[in-house]
């Protein structure tokens, strides 16, 4: 159970960062996105509270808080 657990850890470690990349990604390109820029936002915001769940689920497993781009955690 104890390989499982770091297993997630890892994997949950991962899923915040790559998420991260695809938030900011999507900020970025909703300046390009007229009408359609408020849906692209809302799915930026959408991918934080993922992360915000992903890093309580992390913080539970014993792995370290995950850490926004200005230097703050990220909670649930």
């Amino acid at each position: 159970m104890m390989k499982e657990i770091e297993k997630l850890r890892v994997l949950l470690s991962h899923w915040i960062e790559h998420n991260q990349e695809h938030a900011d990604e999507f900020r970025r390109w909703a300046d390009k996105a007229g009408d359609a820029a408020p849906d692209v936002l809302a799915a930026a915001e959408r991918m934080d509270q993922v992360n915000q769940a992903l890093a309580a689920a992390l913080e539970k497993l014993g792995g370290e808080a995950a850490h926004d781009q200005h230097g703050g955690h990220v909670h649930a």
